[in-house]
C-alpha cells in the first residue's frame, strides 16, 4: 500500500490491539514513547487502535507474595492468556501488535492469539529473542555466548541481567522454552534497523518473517535556526550509552583549548552522580538532568550537533532521528544502527566505537565549519522526511499489518 492522492494515504480502517508492558517510569523509555506515538498515529489516521497493557510500576503495590511471584510469570502468565483470549474472541481485532511482554505479560500472549485465531506482529526493540537481557553486551563488551544454544546458560552463569544470576534465570528460561512459540506464532517481526535484522537472521531467526520498519519521529514543532550554540548528549546516564567515553573525549578537547561551545548533558541513570560531579564547577559543561519532552525538543533545536557515542550495538537510535527532524546533525558511534542512520560527512559524523580520541576529533570537526554544519543539518532534515516522518511510519506500519493478515488467511486456507 502506498501514497495516493497527491501523497496522502488512502486507508481502510483496521482494528488493531496493541500489547505492551510499560517500563518503569523512574527511567525515560524510548520504547514506551514509540508505542504511545504509534497508537496515536493509527488513531489519527482513522484506525481503531486499542491497548492491552501492564505496567511495571504496578509491581510496587503488590503484596510481598505477589512481588515474589513476578519472576514465575516471566516465562508464562496463564491469567494473561485467559484474559487476552476472552478479549480477542469478544472484539475480533484484525491484528495484534506485540511490543514488550516483560515481566507481566509474558509470551502467553502468543498462545492467546493462536487460541482466538488472530494474527500477531511483533516489534523487536532489542535482542531479547537471542540474548536474555537483550543487550548483546557483558562487562562492557560485545557478547554473543548465548546466541545459538537452545539453553542460554552463559547468561545465568555471568548474571547478565542486573548483575544477578537469580534475576537472570526467569529471562533465560523464557527464552529457552518460548523460542519456538515466538518464531512460529508471529506472522511478521518488525526490526527497527537493517543492522538489527542482520544480527537476528544470522542468529537463526526466520529471515522471511523479519521486516525492517524504522521507528518514526513526530514533527518536533521546532527546528534549528542558525548554527546552534551547544553540543548535546541526551539519554541514559549509563556506561553502555558512552557517557564515560564522552567525558574522556571532552577532557581531551578541553586540554586542547575547547571547541567554542559548551557540552550539555541531559538525562538520568546509574552514572548520574559521577557525571554531575564531573560537570560541577566547569564553564564548558552543563548537566541539566532529566528533561520533559518539550524541553528536550528545544534543547535539540539549539544544538550544533547531538552526540550519541553508544558503546552498545543500538537497534535504532531515536535521539539521532529526533535530531534529524529538527535539522541537527549527529556525531555517533560507527556501529549498529547508527551506520545506516548517519551518512558520514553528509548528515553527521561517525567516530570509531569506543575510541575517545576519534570522538574528540569528530566533535572538533562538527563545530569547526559552521557552513558545512548547516548543510549537514539540512541533509539530516531531508533524510528525516524521506525515512522517519509520520507519513512514512504510517505507511510501513499498515503495510506490515496487511501482510500479516494476508499471511494468516493464506495459511488457514482462506478462513479466519
Amino acid at each position: 500500500m502506498g501514497p495516493q492522492n497527491g501523497g496522502e494515504l488512502t486507508v481502510h480502517g483496521l482494528h488493531v490491539l496493541v500489547l505492551h508492558n510499560h517500563y518503569s517510569s523512574a527511567q525515560p523509555s524510548g520504547e514506551n514513547r514509540v508505542v504511545e506515538q504509534e497508537v496515536g498515529l493509527l488513531r489519527a489516521a482513522g484506525h481503531r487502535a486499542e491497548v492491552f497493557e501492564r505496567r511495571s510500576d504496578d509491581i510496587a503495590s503488590r503484596s510481598l507474595l505477589g512481588k515474589a511471584a513476578v519472576p514465575l510469570l516471566v516465562p508464562w502468565n496463564p491469567a494473561v492468556r485467559a484474559e487476552l483470549t476472552a478479549r480477542l474472541r469478544a472484539e475480533r481485532p484484525d491484528v495484534v501488535h506485540v511490543h514488550n511482554v516483560f515481566p507481566l505479560l509474558s509470551p502467553a500472549v502468543l498462545a492467546a492469539c493462536a487460541d482466538a485465531g488472530v494474527p500477531a506482529v511483533a516489534t523487536l526493540h532489542n535482542y531479547t529473542q537471542i540474548c536474555p537481557p537483550g543487550t548483546l553486551r557483558r562487562d562492557g563488551r560485545l557478547c554473543t555466548e548465548c546466541v545459538g544454544p537452545a539453553v542460554p546458560l552463559p547468561a545465568v552463569r555471568h548474571g547478565c541481567y542486573r548483575s544477578s544470576r537469580l534475576a537472570t534465570v526467569p529471562l533465560a528460561v523464557s527464552l529457552s522454552v518460548n523460542r519456538r512459540r515466538w518464531w512460529s506464532g508471529v506472522e511478521r517481526f518488525f526490526c527497527i534497523s537493517e543492522a538489527q535484522r542482520d544480527i537476528l537472521a544470522r542468529a537463526g531467526m526466520p529471515s522471511e518473517r523479519l521486516a525492517v520498519k524504522h521507528n518514526f519521529v513526530p514533527e518536533p514543532g521546532v527546528r534549528r535556526s542558525g548554527g546552534g550554540e551547544q553540543l548535546l548528549f541526551l539519554g541514559r546516564m549509563a556506561e553502555a550509552k558512552g557517557v564515560r567515553l564522552l567525558m574522556a573525549a571532552w577532557d581531551e578537547i578541553a586540554a586542547d583549548g575547547g571547541v567554542g561551545v559548551p557540552l550539555v548533558l541531559a538525562g538520568a541513570g546509574p552514572l548520574e552522580r559521577e557525571v554531575r560531579a564531573w560537570a560541577a564547577g566547569r564553564d564548558d559543561v552543563r548537566f541539566v538532568g532529566l528533561l520533559d519532552p518539550d524541553r528536550c525538543r528545544r534543547e535539540t533545536a539549539r544544538s550544533v550537533a547531538v552526540v550519541a557515542p553508544s558503546m552498545a550495538l543500538e537497534t535504532f537510535g531515536l535521539v539521532v532521528a529526533e535530531a534529524m527532524a529538527a535539522g541537527v546533525p549527529a556525531v555517533a558511534a560507527g556501529h549498529g544502527a547508527f551506520v545506516e542512520l548517519v551518512e558520514d560527512g553528509v548528515t553527521g559524523l561517525l567516530h570509531r566505537p569506543g575510541e575517545a580520541a576519534s570522538l574528540a576529533e569528530c566533535l572538533r570537526r562538527i563545530t569547526a565549519a559552521p557552513d558545512r554544519n548547516r548543510e549537514m543539518g539540512r541533509a539530516a532534515r531531508r533524510r528525516y522526511e524521506q525515512d522517519f516522518s509520520p507519513m512514512v511510519g504510517l505507511e510501513r506500519l499498515v503495510e506490515g499489518y496487511r501482510s500479516a493478515i494476508a499471511g494468516r488467511t493464506e495459511s488457514m486456507g482462506g478462513s479466519r
